[in-house]
């Protein structure tokens, strides 16, 4: 049996983990930024960078408000991400946007797996839905760009 404290510790953990992909995908972002060649798609990747920075601060207020840790930097994986940048830049720009796509296939499941979370609060529910829209937002644009 599931307690009420077991499911909010879960969901925390589970807003925590979200939280960290956030910081991963800027730090992504950064990274295709930098490397990127077309103006047009720098600007439209920081704007999704803004967006991720903005989830970021929603959701760590979120935590900070009820006084519990939150993750402060990205990840370990954020290194790795870096080397799919490297490689990528040896083949150009859309060798880059696929790159951002498996970041942007990461933070759409944990987005998508938040809205489905037990303990999701109805406060915070449409901050994530908001977010959640941000993200499948993102893909499509990688996707289409990618295809054209």
């Amino acid at each position: 049996m599931v307690t009420y404290v077991e499911k909010e510790s879960n969901f925390i953990d589970a807003l925590k983990h979200l939280i960290q992909l956030d910081y991963d995908a800027v730090e992504a972002y950064d990274a295709a930024i930098e490397r990127l060649k077309s103006t047009h798609w720098r600007e439209v990747l920081k704007s999704f960078r803004e967006d991720h920075q903005r989830h970021i601060k929603i959701f760590t207020e979120y935590l900070r408000d009820l006084e519990y840790e939150y993750p402060k930097g990205p990840s370990l994986k954020s290194i790795l991400t870096q080397g799919k940048f490297l490689i990528a830049n040896l083949s150009g720009d859309k060798a880059i946007l696929l790159a951002m796509r498996t970041n942007e296939v990461d933070t759409n499941t944990a987005y998508k797996r938040m809205l489905e979370h037990p303990g999701l609060s109805d406060d915070l529910f449409k901050k994530v839905q908001d977010s959640y829209e941000d993200e499948k937002r993102h893909l499509a644009w990688i996707e289409k760009t990618i295809k054209e």
